[in-house]
């Protein structure tokens, strides 16, 4: 039996490119996100499956669609080094610390 043709599985799913802007976005809301849900979540937040689902929504979720994307990248993998994946993390590192450091003067 032969294998199906690439048949989409959400052919109208989210196709978003990775940029350094959606990267920097990513990273802004992930430090604004988790440290407003810690407290909601309450004292014990840093050992309770609830902070684990919350870190899960609030910072890999955003980082990886940001910095990676949501598209399926066609061929075979690059060689070497990824100079713009290593601008999208410098942009998601940079502005998730710009935020915190923000929230540090505000408080």
């Amino acid at each position: 039996m032969a294998a199906p043709s690439a048949i989409p599985l959400f052919p109208h799913a989210v196709n978003l490119a990775p940029t350094p802007l959606s990267a920097a976005v990513a990273g802004a809301f992930s430090a604004w996100a988790l440290p407003t849900v810690s407290q909601w979540l309450g004292s014990d937040a840093d050992t309770s499956f609830n902070y684990v689902i919350a870190f899960l929504l609030l910072v890999a979720l955003p980082a990886h669609a940001g910095v990676l994307g949501l598209r399926r990248q066609p061929g075979p993998a690059v060689q070497g080094l990824d100079k713009p994946l290593l601008i999208r993390v410098g942009a998601w590192l940079a502005a998730a610390a710009a935020v915190s450091g923000l929230l540090m003067l505000a408080s």
